[in-house]
């Protein structure tokens, strides 16, 4: 059982070693679209939440 699990970290270490990190420029683009994403999508459920709000309201009349 123990040397399972040692050779499971030493696939770990193994495969850390394959990981391509972004760069800076890769990074900060990629973070942008993160950011851009989540406010359209915000503003995207704001609008239908105001929309079904109102239809509710006016369904319950």
């Amino acid at each position: 059982m123990i040397e399972k699990i040692k050779q499971f970290f030493r696939e770990v270490k193994a495969e850390t070693h394959k990981v391509v990190y972004p760069n800076r420029e890769e990074l900060i683009g990629s973070t942008w679209i993160v950011i851009i994403t989540v406010i359209v999508i915000s503003l995207f459920l704001g609008v239908v939440d105001l929309g079904l709000t109102k239809i509710v309201g006016v369904a319950l009349r």
